[in-house]
């Protein structure tokens, strides 16, 4: 990529708004921008890190065609370390595609996706997991998302490996140095010592790796089914769970027949609630299609909801499919109804069991909480700097299994020679999540999902 031409784009989304933004990047953006602009007070030159208010003029008639507001940043001290010029005009989509023509007409290139974070990234100012953030906090439908995009774009990744890859790369040196100073009397290190110090890189890297769990439900969200029988009330626990009126809510028996789907935010993780059709034996052709549409929303979500009615008499044979069925799936079991009364379901399942009452809410703040601390696990929410992507995950994946062939290296008393070569190979992938020695087409990958004008 050519670092050193001048690049321009909309860095506003697509669309009328209030405001309009045009992004220059690079040596030529404040000439570029002068010409196309009649600043106010008579000025004739940009001032960094300032503000100016002017007039967007058309050079071929010298007429007004907006008032604007430009920002100078000039380099290094701007987003991508090159002098970048905003045009802020309203957001009227003939007046934003103007200001670009202005600019190519002047030899300004046209932006390529993420060509701006690229910039930044290839231009030192930002590392890798930070470049990926950037794209997250664009992304992000939750606040809570929002925050960790935001954390990752300070460096918590980076700052999380950095002391990891530090002890790598200590003991790399000194098995090289007992290797290659062995006759200056340089002693090599006992395959304990060695072995000890691995350990001590393999901890914090295991728990970086267990983090993904969570980390993947954070930036993707999850799907959540609701199944059961007819009339246990899982679309009225759906719209307790939606805070709406969402799904079709009567005592007549399979009135639900297809999915019913809705996305919530529960404690900043977006939930994908699928309603289904009540599963029992039919006759009816549609409802048998909805109850197979059921079984295989159950098959597909990554969180189940079993519901059944706390009020009947337990031990209907379909719920005790639907709890066998769960069980072998993260599942919770929702006994429903309990202001009409309770007989709890024996279900034999390790299956955590909530009551609720979707008539009068009761309950429902504690199936919310048991929800998310099945979507947490064991990380919580206290850590910072947690893998969100599956790049970042494989990558410590591998560098975990080069550390684990060392480690049986050193246990059968491999030469170190030899060791140091899967040594080398778990520190490869670190330095590829950051971005130390990833390949172009990798990078060209991970920019091209950006959008234009970042």
């Amino acid at each position: 990529m050519n670092l050193d031409d001048t690049i321009v784009a909309i860095a506003t989304p697509p669309g009328r708004g209030g405001i309009g933004v045009v992004r220059l990047a690079g040596p030529e953006s404040p000439r570029v921008a002068l010409s196309m602009l009649r600043l106010a007070n008579g000025k004739s030159e940009l001032e960094p890190q300032r503000a100016h208010f002017g007039e967007l003029v058309d050079p071929e008639s010298a007429e007004r065609l907006d008032e604007v507001v430009v920002t100078y940043f000039a380099k290094p001290h701007s987003y991508t370390t090159d002098d970048i010029v905003e045009i802020s005009c309203h957001g009227a989509p003939v007046l934003l595609a103007r200001v670009v023509e202005l600019a190519l007409a002047k030899g300004v290139r046209m932006a390529d996706p993420g060509e701006f974070t690229m910039r930044a990234f290839l231009n030192g100012r930002i590392d890798l997991t930070q470049a990926e953030a950037v794209r997250d906090l664009i992304e992000s439908q939750t606040l809570y998302q929002a925050k960790v995009a935001a954390q990752q774009l300070g460096g918590s990744v980076s700052r999380r490996l950095q002391p990891i890859k530090q002890k790598l790369v200590n003991l790399i040196a000194v098995l090289e140095a007992g290797i290659d100073f062995a006759d200056d009397d340089v002693s090599v290190m006992p395959a304990a010592d060695a072995m000890a110090r691995i350990a001590e890189v393999r901890e914090p890297l295991s728990k970086l790796k267990e983090g993904f769990a969570f980390g993947k439900v954070v930036h993707e969200g999850l799907t959540l089914a609701i199944v059961g029988r007819p009339n246990v009330g899982k679309s009225s626990l759906f719209n307790r769970l939606v805070e709406r009126d969402r799904a079709i809510v009567t005592a007549i028996p399979g009135t639900t027949r297809d999915l019913v789907t809705e996305t919530v935010s529960l404690g900043g993780i977006p939930v994908h609630l699928v309603d289904t059709a009540g599963i029992r034996d039919s006759q009816d052709e549609v409802e048998s299609i909805g109850i197979q549409k059921s079984r295989e929303a159950m098959a597909d979500a990554d969180l189940v909801l079993v519901v059944v009615d706390a009020h009947a008499d337990a031990g209907h044979e379909i719920d005790h499919q639907l709890i066998t069925a769960a069980s072998e799936r993260s599942a919770i079991l929702v006994e429903n109804k309990i202001d009409l009364g309770r007989h709890s379901v024996a279900n034999g399942k390790a299956i955590p069991v909530v009551r609720t009452s979707a008539t009068s809410g009761e309950g429902i703040a504690e199936l919310r909480e048991q929800i998310l601390r099945m979507v947490s696990g064991e990380s919580g929410r206290e850590e910072s700097g947690f893998l969100t992507n599956l790049r970042q995950h494989q990558l410590v994946s591998d560098s975990l299994s080069a550390l684990d062939a060392a480690n049986n290296a050193l246990e059968i008393r491999v030469p170190h020679e030899m060791v140091l070569m899967d040594l080398y190979s778990a520190l490869r992938p670190l330095d590829d999540i950051t971005g130390a020695t990833t390949a172009d087409d990798i990078l060209n990958l991970i920019f091209s999902t950006f959008c234009i004008g970042k």
